[in-house]
């Protein structure tokens, strides 16, 4: 979530306006997931919609630094400083196998039963053709890097 801006924020660096449109869009999104009804949802499900935007966000924002080369160094700082983009899961991607990587939560293996990574991590060749691989925290399906 980016931070609030204050008077004693600073302003931001050159090119900010060129992508700004589509930072305010992306949180435009996420205010109507907020606001939307998840009756008849179950808890983890409701939230997918929101780690999904993030997603999108933070990978929009790897893409012009890394990929494109379309923003500066400084521009790139500032906004994870500021929190458009998730500082942790870029470091992620820029390591080999994790290039697909959904959430950090999915490699985390003390937060399931049985001190494994996610469902979402197993490549689909590994896995039966009639299973439907949903990942529970963040409703992934398949980020395996050899997908």
């Amino acid at each position: 979530m980016p931070r609030i801006k204050t008077l004693r924020t600073k302003k931001p660096p050159e090119g900010f306006s060129d992508i700004e449109d589509t930072l305010i869009d992306f949180a435009n999104r996420l205010k109507d997931i907020e606001t939307a009804p998840h009756e008849g949802k179950r808890k983890n499900e409701s939230l997918w919609p929101v780690y999904q935007i993030t997603h999108q966000r933070s990978r929009y924002i790897y893409d012009l630094y890394y990929t494109r080369e379309a923003i500066s160094t400084e521009l790139y700082q500032w906004l994870l400083k500021q929190g458009y983009a998730d500082a942790n899961l870029i470091a992620k991607w820029k390591k080999q196998g994790y290039e697909k990587l959904c959430c950090l939560r999915c490699i985390q293996a003390k937060e399931t039963n049985f001190n494994a990574t996610c469902i979402c991590r197993v490549p689909k060749a590994k896995l039966d053709k009639d299973v439907v691989v949903e990942c529970v925290t963040c409703g992934c399906h398949g980020c395996a890097s050899s997908d």
